[in-house]
């Protein structure tokens, strides 16, 4: 069943409507659902799907042109072309009066096996492509790879895309829609524990609880993701065991390059390096407080942008010895679950922050916002640190959305809006302010009586977040 990806589907279905040549980048992490996506645009199209391999140039081409042959209905046998520029002119005739969906996946491993093939793309596009009617998907899991080497302004295919898709995780409704028969409540505990990853979300067991299919997935030897984030590490990195100390730092709550230098007795520019490596797989993430200059503030944090990776290295990497020996139902049970609040806590921000974007693209805030995030600084009044959960402005009018995100059941809220308030003090500059409080559990009647009264509040509860049209 196809769930999700509705924009990026009509997108890519509307350039093939316009005919012509057309090059469409796609790209994105590892297992985020690039295949299902272009596998649907697809399907009932004349189409030629190939996936690169990490090999050498010689046997890329050789899969490329037996797929060639193929799709033209000539006999494998036929041989190889010679070159890349021979099988893109065969390609060429082949798209001359026909419009055909060429495919090329993971195309990173075969521009990393011959340099030179973006060129040779790049001239042929120009020279020949753009008389046909090609349809070019170009896609990849390398996201740095693809961002400066296909997109970027020093490729040779700079300027030669007519649309680009950077697919992200599900958000958490879109999460929600593969959880079905899962309370509200335990869509944002699968979202801590598996984010938005289609492939992780799929293996949750409908007639299993939640507690139940966490233990199944992680912790015994044979499950599925026991191994998950190791193994792609290894897939992806050429020094998985570094990164892995790295990923375990932050999951312990070192978030600056030098307090994970500290941590595991590196030099801090050799962390710089290797962060930037896991922000370019999609794993790690720079946070910096919004209103600051978010490219060159030094103010950022780092954190672990992948829930599964979140989750896994902080309760699952620390006891992977007693999982291998059969301890790992206990210690789920007894250890693990029982503290998963806190990281609820972090991802229930995530989730609050994604519905004001979700409302922000429907108009459907008291302002268009122009910015979001959450902030944190000194209040100059107490001086001491304050933060905000997650903050929307427009910084051209001068307003400000305030909000406080409570994963709690029991929430003395009348106080927490009190606070809520009161942080309009750390913004002089702006001239409006609206309060958003979230919360996992009911409000109470002081809460209640504050919205009334004041027109700048509202109070939004999990039937709130999870509310579809």
């Amino acid at each position: 069943m196809f769930i999700g990806r509705e924009d990026e589907l009509r997108e890519l279905d509307a350039l093939y409507d316009r005919g012509g040549f057309q090059m469409i980048v796609v790209y994105g992490r590892r297992r985020v659902g690039k295949t299902t996506l272009i596998s649907q645009f697809a399907a009932q199209k004349p189409h030629l799907y190939f996936t690169a391999q990490e090999s050498n140039d010689l046997a890329n081409l050789r899969a490329f042109s037996q797929a060639l042959y193929r799709f033209a209905g000539l006999p494998v046998a036929t041989g190889s072309f010679t070159s890349w520029q021979d099988a893109v002119e065969f390609l060429a005739d082949l798209a001359k009066e026909k419009q055909l969906v060429l495919v090329f996946d993971e195309f990173p491993y075969a521009a990393q096996a011959n340099k030179s093939l973006p060129s040779i793309l790049q001239n042929a596009i120009d020279h020949l492509l753009t008389k046909g009617r090609l349809y070019l998907i170009l896609s990849g899991s390398n996201v740095g790879f693809m961002e400066s080497e296909v997109l970027g302004s020093k490729s040779p295919l700079y300027g030669r895309r007519t649309a680009q898709i950077h697919l992200l995780p599900f958000d958490y409704l879109d999460a929600s829609k593969m959880l079905k028969g899962a309370s509200r409540e335990d869509c944002v505990r699968y979202f801590t524990c598996l984010g938005g990853v289609p492939y992780y979300l799929d293996f949750v067991e409908a007639t299993r609880s939640f507690e139940e299919n966490i233990i199944n997935l992680f912790f015994n030897k044979s499950s599925v993701f026991a191994e998950e984030p190791l193994m792609m590490l290894r897939q992806e990195l050429r020094e998985p065991a570094l990164y892995n100390t790295i990923l375990s730092a932050l999951a312990g709550g070192s978030n600056t390059p030098q307090l994970i230098a500290d941590a595991i007795g590196e030099d801090r520019t050799k962390i710089m390096k290797y962060l930037t490596m896991l922000i370019d797989l999609g794993l790690v993430e720079k946070k910096v407080p919004i209103l600051l200059n978010q490219a060159k503030s030094r103010k950022g944090i780092y954190r672990i942008a992948e829930p599964l990776f979140a989750f896994w290295f902080r309760h699952i990497f620390p006891i992977r010895g007693e999982v291998e020996l059969g301890a790992g139902e206990m210690l789920a049970r007894k250890k693990v679950l029982p503290l998963l609040s806190e990281l609820e806590g972090i991802r229930f921000e995530d989730i609050c922050l994604q519905w004001l974007r979700r409302k922000n693209v429907a108009s459907e805030l008291p302002f268009s916002a122009t910015a979001l995030g959450s902030w944190w600084g000194t209040d100059p009044r107490s001086r001491q640190q304050a933060d905000i959960d997650v903050m929307a402005v427009d910084t051209s009018d001068r307003k400000a959305l305030l909000g406080e995100c409570k994963w709690r059941t029991s929430l003395r809220a009348g106080t927490a809006l009190k606070g809520l308030l009161d942080k309009d003090a750390l913004f002089p500059d702006f001239k409006e302010y609206w309060h958003y409080l979230f919360s996992k559990g009911a409000f109470d009647a002081a809460a209640k009586r504050i919205a009334r009264e004041n027109h700048s509040v509202t109070l939004i509860g999990l039937p709130e977040l999870f509310k579809t049209r």
